[in-house]
């Protein structure tokens, strides 16, 4: 570990390319090993919705944004289902970046590593994603005045949605997630993660 730590530090692109062929293995250590979990994080290297390439965990604490609370991460089958998900809207609008994990293992080491740094691991495509504390990108998304004339209208669309969608879903909101799509699916968050749910299955 200390040598692949000199290696990350000291040939950057040289490590990027030994954890494209390695890295899914090093993540079962992050399950398996507790005691060498720090040191393994710090070498873990991730794909995001801000970069190219590959970043460490350090990168992206040094990039949250302001009122930020969590590292932001979604897991899915590749990197470009995942960039593709309807789930990122909310967070690209604000400039948040979220991590994009596509090996089968990050499902299962996301529920033994709870934090980096202090820092909590959520999934955004959990119903919970605070995004509210956080400004969009782009100025008037929100529109405040407007609000209190849609609230019986948007009462009644989800009232209706209750009653077709019926045992189909738990429960149907508003959320600020969104900005082209209609909707989104979401798991609660004390659920499973819907990616590692649907591998359960």
């Amino acid at each position: 570990l200390s040598e692949l730590k000199r290696k990350a530090e000291k040939a950057p692109e040289a490590y990027q390319t030994f954890w494209e062929g390695f890295g899914a293995v090093l993540k079962e250590g992050l399950y398996e090993d507790e005691e060498r979990r720090p040191d393994l994080l710090a070498l873990a290297r991730f794909r995001s919705t801000a970069n190219d390439g590959w970043i460490s965990l350090a990168d992206y604490l040094a990039g949250m944004k302001e009122g930020q609370s969590a590292i932001y991460y979604i897991t899915g089958d590749s990197l470009d289902a995942v960039q593709k998900s309807p789930q990122l809207e909310g967070f690209r609008a604000r400039g948040v970046e979220v991590l994009l994990l596509t090996d089968p293992v990050d499902d299962f080491w996301l529920s033994a590593v709870h934090d980096y740094d202090e820092k909590p691991f959520k999934s955004a495509t959990r119903g919970a994603a605070d995004l509210a504390g956080m400004q969009a990108a782009e100025s008037g998304e929100d529109k405040p005045d407007e609000a209190p004339a849609r609230d019986a209208e948007i009462a009644t669309l989800i009232a209706l949605l209750k009653q077709s969608l019926g045992d189909a879903v738990k429960d149907v909101r508003t959320t600020d997630r969104l900005t082209e799509s209609p909707v989104c699916l979401v798991a609660d968050d004390g659920d499973l993660d819907m990616r590692l749910e649907r591998m359960l299955k």
